[in-house]
């Protein structure tokens, strides 16, 4: 397993019974998460001293309970990075802390590539974590998310971080229609990031399945790569598809025409608690070196 061990401003400290315990800085929030079965003794006294516990719905959804006034939103920090994180619905903070193992790498892939501009596609951007650590490393990078106020936020988190005048287009569309006309229009890419959810609807009520949908997807991905590429990262929280199962369809549609080769594994959190590593998802990274 992938994980990070250079957060100073987020900690996962103890995971039990279905939920995670969480430092954001001084914020101590507790939080639901379905990869934690087993059931330890919760002996931290933070267990039952949080800020704020996000509570699951029987009906669906749910809802944050507050026990101490928590900022309407503040900051978190990775190395040189910088972050706008809230409480928003759902659960989230805008913000997935795993996701630091892939910035770092994507980051030593561009500083190490020897090439003055390195042209990145950073698909399903959400707030644009990913975005802004290729921007610090002067990538030229093209951000894509179906959200308005999701690209709002990603170009607040790129002034926090002061990457705001780095070379970057702000893409409001959904990503499989940007691609195909990428491909129309000759645009290619020497670094495909993508992050699809689980689960969506379109606007015409189109549904989206990742299980179903990301064969097809990363074949029209293939073809705005660029003729030297330098790798493609597809991240998945859903499940149902596994490292190997990620693996198999990017050699299958990436690697049969470019050669090189796919890692794939799971990303975690280290547990301060106990010293283990929750699994928090899996990415799959071809690269042709």
């Amino acid at each position: 397993m992938r994980y990070s061990t250079d957060w100073k401003d987020y900690e996962l400290i103890d995971c039990s019974s279905g939920e995670k315990l969480e430092r954001w800085t001084r914020e101590i929030l507790v939080r639901p998460d379905p990869q934690v079965i087993w059931k330890s003794e919760r002996t931290n006294r933070l267990w039952f001293q949080s800020n704020a516990r996000y509570v699951r719905s029987k009906t669906g959804g749910g809802q944050w309970q507050m026990y101490t006034k928590v900022p309407a939103a503040w900051q978190v920090r990775y190395k040189d990075l910088t972050f706008n994180i809230k409480t928003m619905g759902f659960k989230h903070t805008g913000l997935f802390p795993e996701q630091a193992v892939n910035w770092d790498y994507v980051r030593s892939l561009i500083k190490t590539s020897g090439r003055e501009n390195v042209k990145v596609l950073n698909l399903f951007a959400y707030t644009g974590a990913a975005t802004v650590a290729c921007l610090k490393e002067g990538a030229s990078v093209v951000h894509v998310d179906a959200s308005k106020g999701m690209t709002n936020w990603a170009k607040e988190n790129a002034s926090a971080s002061g990457v705001a005048d780095g070379d970057v287009r702000w893409i409001v569309d959904d990503c499989l229609k940007f691609v195909k006309r990428e491909e129309r229009r000759g645009n290619k890419y020497d670094i495909i990031i993508l992050d699809p959810p689980s689960y969506g609807r379109g606007p015409k009520g189109e549904i989206w399945r990742l299980e179903d949908c990301i064969y097809d997807f990363m074949i029209e991905v293939e073809k705005v790569l660029s003729d030297n590429p330098l790798a493609v990262i597809l991240n998945s929280y859903t499940t149902g598809l596994s490292a190997s199962v990620m693996k198999y369809i990017i050699d299958d549609v990436i690697t049969s025409k470019h050669g090189g080769s796919t890692q794939a594994d799971e990303i975690g959190l280290p547990v301060t608690s106990n010293g283990g590593v929750l699994p928090c998802g899996t990415t799959a990274i071809w690269t042709q070196g």
